[in-house]
Order: C-alpha cells, then sequence, then structure tokens
C-alpha cells in the first residue's frame, strides 16, 4: 500500500489538538488581513489582534499567483502559536480545487509530499501543517517552494513561491 505524501508526518495531529493549542483551526480565511509590520525580501509580517483575542497575532505571510492565470493564486501564512511549541504552516487554496490529491509541495527541486485539504470555506480551501525542524530547515535553505493543487485529475497547477526573506522573516516573527 502507497503511503500518502507527508510534510514530514503531516497529518499526525487533528482539529481536536489544535484546539487544545488555542489555534483558530482555519475557521478564518487565510488572507491580506492585518497591518504589515515589517517585509523581508519576499515575506511580509502582518499582525491584527482578531476579535475576542486579548493579544496581537503575527504572521509570516505572502501570496502569489499562477503565472498563466491572474485568477488563480495561494497564499501562505506560518504562524507561531502563543505558547512558542508549535509552528503552524496555512495555505488558502482557490475554491474548485479537487481535493482527493491534497496540497503538493516540492523544494527546489525535492518533493516533500502532500497534505490533504481540511475544508473550503467561502474564500477557498486551507490545508494546515505543523512544521518540523526539517521542513522548517529546508524552506530556509532552499530558494523557491512550488505548491501544487489540481483542479482536474489531469492538470495540476504549480505555483512558484520565492523563499527570499523566509529564515529572516521566521525568525523576526513574534
Amino acid at each position: 500500500m502507497d503511503r500518502p505524501y507527508r510534510f514530514s508526518e503531516f497529518m499526525r495531529w487533528s482539529l481536536p489538538l489544535l484546539a487544545a493549542l488555542g489555534i483558530a483551526v482555519a475557521t478564518t480565511p487565510v488572507s491580506a488581513q492585518g497591518v504589515v509590520r515589517s517585509v523581508h525580501d519576499d515575506w511580509q509580517i502582518r499582525c491584527e489582534t482578531p476579535p475576542g483575542a486579548q493579544n496581537e497575532q503575527c504572521a509570516l505571510f505572502q501570496s502569489v499567483v499562477a503565472e498563466d492565470r491572474a485568477n488563480v493564486g495561494i497564499t501562505v501564512v506560518v504562524i507561531k502559536t502563543a505558547d512558542q511549541k508549535a509552528r503552524l504552516m496555512r495555505i488558502q487554496a482557490p475554491l474548485g480545487v479537487l481535493l482527493p490529491p491534497g496540497l503538493g509541495l516540492k523544494i527546489d527541486q525535492t518533493d516533500i509530499g502532500r497534505v490533504t485539504f481540511m475544508r473550503c470555506l467561502l474564500k477557498g480551501c486551507y490545508a494546515e501543517v505543523v512544521m518540523d525542524e526539517e521542513l522548517l530547515k529546508k524552506m530556509r535553505s532552499g530558494t523557491t517552494a512550488t505548491f501544487f493543487i489540481f483542479q482536474t485529475p489531469e492538470e495540476g497547477i504549480g505555483f512558484p513561491m520565492s523563499l527570499k526573506g523566509f529564515g529572516d522573516g521566521y525568525d523576526k516573527l513574534p
């Protein structure tokens, strides 16, 4: 039996674990919200205080559109949990994405794996992963992360995303 691709054992955790960590589980859209606090080459740190939250929350953020389709894009957001014990990467893909193949990731020419989409809301479909040290190291040292989605079984779309500034931005993320 083929084991599904993974971003370093992606889906070991579940919604209850994320809720126990006090993390909003993809119920709020991943989008260009918040105030830009700093720019780190191709990445931004954006911060906002969500309704009902005690403290401001910040995220490392980048959005890209498909080279051949200006209306199809993805957004990647990296956050540290309030207790600093977990790092999450949330990816928002467009509606209409084919769900069974999930979201794929390559860093430079290395296939990192796939993750399933957790849910789809009005603004898109969402995948989320707890980042381990191995994935973080690859994102820091790589030059390009390419995220893959499928709109049909035969039609994959790759979204190359620059990793320039990722490490610096991550280090400055509160």
